[in-house]
C-alpha cells in the first residue's frame, strides 16, 4: 500500500548496452539508489546515485552500464521496472514501469503533479508538453497514477486547467476510463504573454476528477529537465558560406528553468578580428541569416558569457529541438567565418561537462597550421584513480564532397606531448571513431605522460586520411599528483623480469581475443593481473582463460616490534625509524656489492638467496621466483614452473597457491556406504568433503582459503565448528612469533640466529 505522496517522473535512453536515465522527483527525501527489478519484484541491478548531488535540484542522472540482453529484451517488452530508495523506505518510495511513450519524442516541457492533499498518498501524474512547428499551439498528454482508480463508474469525468497564479487561462473538460489513462489535448492560440510565461516557469497545470471525491492534481509546467549537455562546435566548413581557414568555436549552454539561456563560447584561430557572434534560426531563404539574439557586446579576448533573459516558449522550444545555431562573424568573413548547430550531447557519466569548459580542438594549433574548415571540442579530465577519461565532439569531418577522408572512418584521436626540439613527439591512440563523437579511458598512462598533463605540455589531437599528422589539436592541462596508472601499474622491473607477463594490448585487438577477460567494464588479457576497483588496496584479481579469479592481498611477516598500516597500502611496514635504516644499509650494500636491493619490498637480500617477490599494491607473489646474483648485485625473477599434472580435474588448494594439484582420492561408495550405516557412529558432509566421527578439521572458505583459527570436528553425523581463542603471550613483543592463528613466544635472538645460519641455503618465503 501507498505511504507516501512523493512522484517522480524518469527519462530513459537505451544507448548500446548502456541505459542512461535523468529523473526528476517531487516531495520525496534524498533517493540513495536506483534499483531495476522484474514485474515480481527480482532485482536485477542497482544503481547508487552519484555522492554531492544537490538535492535542491530534485534530480538524479546516471547511467546503467552493460545492461544484460534479458534486461533489454524486458525493457523492450515494457516489463522492467524502477523504483527510487531512500532511508526511510529500503524496499523503495516510489515504483514504476518503464515504458516506451509516443510524446517523449517531441516533449520540451514538463510537470510533474503531485496531490493538492497531502494526505492522498499514492497519487500522482506527469505531463509531457510540445509546441506545433508554426503555431503557438500547446500539445500535451497527461498521465495519471491513482487519480481514477477511485472512481467508480467506467467513464470518469476530468477537469484540466491551466493556471497563471490563480487566474485559469484555459480549460478542458473530458470523460476519460481507466484502461486508457493518457489524456490528451491541443490549446491553441498561446498569446506572447503566455508563451513567456511558458518559458519562465509561470504557468500551473491541474487535473481533478469530478465525482465528487474532489481529488485533485497539481503541478509548475517547467522546460524539460534533463542531465544532457547543451553544447556546439563551430566550424568553417558548417558556414553559409564555407569557410577553411583552420579556425574553431566552442559553445557550452545552460537552460535554466526560470527560462534564462546561460552561454559560454570560446573562438580562437581565426585569421581577423571577430565582429560579430550572433544566436540564429535555420536561413529563411538561401544564405539569409535570421539572428535571434545578438551576444557580440559580451565578447572579450576570445570568449563570449553572459545570460539572455528574454527567451520565450519558441526560443526554448526550438534550442531544445536542435534548431538553433551560432554564428561567428570576423571582418574577412562578415556573414561568418564560424558556424555550428547547438545540439544535446547525451548525458556520460563524466563530471568535466558540468565543471569545466570544453577543450577547443583547431587546424591552427597545429604545427605548422592547418588551414581545415573542420574543429571540435574535448572534455578530458583525471579521476581519482588516474584513470584519463575523454570525450571529444567534432564537426566538418567526413563530408561526402571530401574524397580525401575515408568514408567511414572519420579520424583518429591521440594524445601526446608537446616537444620545443625536432625529436619525434610520443603519441598514445586513443581510438579510430566514426560519427562526430569519441569517449573512452585509458587507465595505464605512463609516468611522462602524466608529467606533461600536468605542466600543460600535452596535447589532445585528431588526425584524418587527409591530415594524417594532425588535422585537429588542442593543448590539455591537467593538474595532478598521479604516479603510473595510479597504484594500479605493476612495477617495470616486474614486467620486464617475468617473461611471458602480457603487455598491455589494443583493446579492440583484446575483444577478439578468445581467452581474454571483462571485468569491470574493461577487457583484460589472459595471464595479466591487476588491482579491481572494488579492492584497490587489498585484493588482486588474475585473467585466466576468460575467467577472472580475485584474491586477497597476502602480506609478508614483518621481523618488527612496531607495525605501521599506512593508508595507501594493504599490508603493514615497520616504524618509520627502522626503514630508515634499512635504507641506509641498502645504500651501503649497494656500494659495497655485498648482495641485491629489492626496490619490490624495499629490502636487501643476501647473495645466492632466493625468495618470492612482493610487489606493492599485489602483496606476496607466489608464481614468482626471485634469486639474488651475488657477483653482479642483480635481481633475477622468474615465473615458477608447475609441474604436469595426469589427472583431469586439478585443483588449487589455496586461493593464495601458484600450482595446482591432484585432488586427494575421494571414499569409494562403498566405503560411503559404510559410514552412513545407521549401526555405528555417523559420518559428516562438510561442503563436498566426508569427515568420521570425533574427526576435526579446519574448514576451508573460498577465498580465504583454510581457516586456521576456526576448527570443526563431527559428532555423531552433526558438524560442529568453534572459533580458537588466543590467550595472551607473557612474553616480551620481541620474543613473541606469529604462526597462522595465535601468537606463541619464540627462543631467543641468539638461537634463532644459530637456526638461520645453519640453513643460510634454503629458500626465503
Amino acid at each position: 500500500m501507498p505511504v507516501t505522496s512523493a512522484v517522480a517522473k524518469a527519462r530513459f535512453t537505451l544507448v548500446r548496452s548502456s541505459l542512461l536515465f535523468s529523473i526528476h522527483y517531487e516531495r520525496l527525501g534524498q533517493p540513495i539508489r536506483v534499483r531495476f527489478t522484474e514485474p515480481d519484484g527480482t532485482v536485477l541491478s542497482e544503481q547508487p546515485v552519484q555522492k554531492g548531488a544537490s538535492p535542491q535540484d530534485q534530480m538524479i542522472c546516471g547511467m546503467w552500464r552493460n545492461v544484460q540482453k534479458s534486461s533489454i529484451r524486458l525493457l523492450k517488452m515494457d516489463q522492467l521496472r524502477v523504483s527510487l530508495v531512500t532511508k526511510s523506505h529500503p524496499a523503495g518510495e516510489v515504483r514504476g514501469k518503464i515504458i516506451k511513450h509516443r510524446a517523449l519524442f517531441a516533449e520540451t516541457f514538463s510537470s510533474i503533479l503531485t496531490s493538492v492533499d497531502p494526505a492522498h498518498v499514492g497519487m500522482g501524474g506527469i505531463a509531457m508538453l510540445t509546441l506545433s512547428d508554426t503555431e503557438n499551439n500547446l500539445h500535451f498528454v497527461l498521465v495519471t497514477k491513482g487519480l481514477l482508480e477511485s472512481a467508480g463508474s467506467p467513464w470518469i469525468p476530468l477537469r484540466v486547467q491551466i493556471l497563471h497564479q490563480e487566474t485559469v487561462l484555459r480549460e478542458v473538460l473530458a470523460n476519460v476510463t481507466q484502461q486508457d489513462p493518457d489524456f490528451a489535448e491541443v490549446l491553441t492560440g498561446l498569446s506572447s504573454q503566455e508563451m513567456l510565461w511558458l518559458a519562465q516557469g509561470h504557468l500551473r497545470i491541474t487535473a481533478e476528477v469530478e465525482d465528487g471525491s474532489r481529488h485533485q492534481i497539481a503541478g509548475r509546467i517547467t522546460i524539460r529537465r534533463s542531465c544532457d549537455t547543451i553544447q556546439s562546435v563551430l566550424c568553417g566548413g558548417d558556414a553559409l558560406i564555407p569557410t577553411q581557414t583552420g579556425a574553431v568555436g566552442s559553445a557550452k549552454l545552460t537552460l535554466h528553468m526560470n527560462g534564462t539561456l546561460e552561454y559560454q563560447v570560446q573562438v580562437a584561430g581565426t585569421g581577423s578580428e571577430v565582429i560579430g557572434v550572433t544566436l540564429e534560426t535555420k536561413p529563411r531563404r538561401r544564405n539569409r541569416r535570421n539572428i535571434l539574439y545578438d551576444m557580440t557586446h559580451s565578447y572579450r579576448d576570445g570568449m563570449v558569457t553572459g545570460i539572455w533573459e528574454e527567451a520565450n516558449g519558441r526560443d526554448a522550444h526550438m534550442l531544445l529541438q536542435n534548431e538553433l545555431f551560432l554564428n561567428v562573424a570576423t571582418r574577412d568573413f562578415e556573414e561568418g567565418e564560424l558556424r555550428g548547430q547547438i545540439s544535446t550531447l547525451l548525458y556520460s557519466g563524466l563530471l568535466a561537462r558540468d565543471r569545466e569548459l570544453p577543450l577547443p580542438l583547431a587546424g591552427q594549433f597545429i604545427s605548422p597550421p592547418v588551414r581545415t574548415g573542420s574543429a571540435g571540442h574535448a572534455w578530458v579530465s583525471l579521476d581519482d584513480h588516474c584513470h584519463l577519461h575523454y570525450e571529444i565532439v567534432v564537426a566538418g569531418l567526413g563530408r561526402a564532397d571530401d574524397g580525401t577522408v575515408s568514408a567511414h572512418l572519420h579520424g583518429f584521436a591521440e594524445l601526446g606531448e608537446l616537444q620545443e626540439r625536432s625529436s619525434r613527439e610520443h603519441k598514445r591512440l586513443l581510438r579510430g571513431f566514426y560519427g562526430t563523437e569519441a569517449q573512452g579511458v585509458v587507465k595505464d598512462l605512463d609516468r611522462d605522460m602524466l608529467y606533461h598533463l600536468a605542466q600543460g605540455t600535452a596535447f589532445l589531437q585528431v588526425s584524418t586520411k587527409a591530415n594524417p599528422r594532425g588535422e585537429l589539436r588542442g593543448k590539455v592541462h591537467i593538474p595532478n599528483h598521479c604516479e603510473a596508472g595510479g597504484i594500479r601499474m605493476a612495477p617495470k622491473y616486474l614486467e620486464e623480469e617475468l617473461p611471458g607477463e602480457p603487455s598491455p594490448n589494443d583493446p579492440e585487438e583484446l575483444k577478439k581475443d578468445p581467452h581474454s577477460c571483462f571485468f569491470e567494464g574493461q577487457h583484460r588479457p589472459h595471464g595479466s593481473r591487476w588491482a579491481p576497483d572494488y579492492d584497490r588496496k587489498c585484493s588482486v584479481c588474475s585473467c585466466q582463460k576468460r575467467t577472472v579469479i580475485c584474491d586477497p592481498v597476502l602480506c609478508q611477516p614483518l621481523n618488527c616490534s612496531q607495525l605501521v598500516h599506512l593508508e595507501d597500502r594493504c599490508c603493514p611496514v615497520c616504524e618509520e625509524k627502522k626503514q630508515i635504516l634499512e635504507g641506509q644499509r641498502a645504500e651501503r650494500a649497494r656500494d659495497s656489492s655485498e648482495g641485491c636491493y629489492f626496490d619490490g619490498d624495499k629490502t636487501w637480500r643476501g647473495a645466492g638467496t632466493h625468495w618470492h617477490p612482493v610487489v606493492p599494491p599485489f602483496g606476496l607473489i607466489k608464481c614468482a621466483i626471485c634469486t639474488c646474483k651475488g657477483t653482479t648485485g642483480e635481481v633475477h625473477c622468474e615465473k615458477v614452473q608447475c609441474p604436469r599434472l595426469t589427472c583431469s580435474n586439478p585443483i588449487r588448494a589455496s586461493p593464495s597457491d601458484c600450482c595446482k594439484q591432484c585432488p586427494a582420492p575421494e571414499r569409494s561408495p562403498s566405503a560411503l556406504s559404510d559410514m552412513m550405516q545407521a549401526d555405528g557412529p555417523r559420518a559428516c558432509k562438510f561442503g563436498r568433503q566426508w569427515y568420521m566421527h570425533n574427526e576435526s578439521w579446519h574448514p576451508t572458505v573460498p577465498p580465504f582459503g583454510e581457516m586456521k583459527c576456526i576448527t570443526c570436528w563431527c559428532v555423531s553425523g552433526e558438524t560442529h565448528c568453534q572459533r580458537q581463542e588466543c590467550s595472551p603471550a607473557s612474553c616480551s613483543g620481541e620474543g613473541k612469533k606469529e604462526d597462522s592463528c595465535c601468537s606463541t613466544c619464540q627462543a631467543p635472538k641468539e638461537t634463532r640466529e644459530n637456526l638461520r645460519d645453519e640453513a643460510r641455503g634454503s629458500w626465503e618465503h
